[in-house]
């Protein structure tokens, strides 16, 4: 999978699909575009700000609007984000309420460290070959689980 269509998998066609399986590469490929456009906002912002003398003159109507529209951004891809954290933990065989538990333990001192180690290996790490109990293999459909049957 590519970098357009696994953006296009998670923002149109995956909204809000918490079932189903989703790919390292549409994990990442996912993420990057999420990081690019936001450093494109928070440069956008720094020029802004830079270009209208600091901040010691006030906030100018342009740096408003573009944490309005960071925040928008962030709003609109909160739900697709979460859905697709929970199909890269069910690639991994493992039930989204782990990510729950692991976000719970987050606002833990000092385990959130631990916490986010834990979250970032599993997406890290590749997903079962074949279908596991949350749907066939996204990388690989044809496969099938009984190696030797």
């Amino acid at each position: 999978m590519g970098f357009t269509e696994a953006v296009r998998t998670v923002l149109r066609e995956k909204y809000a699909t918490f079932s189903g399986r989703a790919s390292r590469s549409e994990y990442w490929w996912y993420y990057l575009f999420y990081i690019l456009v936001m450093t494109v906002l928070i440069i956008v912002g720094i020029g802004i700000t830079a270009a209208s003398g600091g901040v010691e003159n006030g906030a100018s109507s342009s740096i408003i609007a573009i944490g309005v529209i960071g925040g928008l951004l962030i709003l609109a891809t909160i739900i697709p984000t979460l859905a697709l954290i929970v199909r890269r933990f069910h690639d991994r065989n493992m039930s989204g309420w782990w990510y729950l538990g692991l976000v719970v333990l987050g606002f833990i001192p000092y385990v959130n460290v631990i916490s986010g180690i834990a979250i970032f290996v599993i997406s890290v790490l590749p997903g079962t070959v074949g279908p596991n109990k949350f749907g066939p293999d996204p990388l690989r459909p044809e496969v099938r689980a009984e190696v030797f049957a």
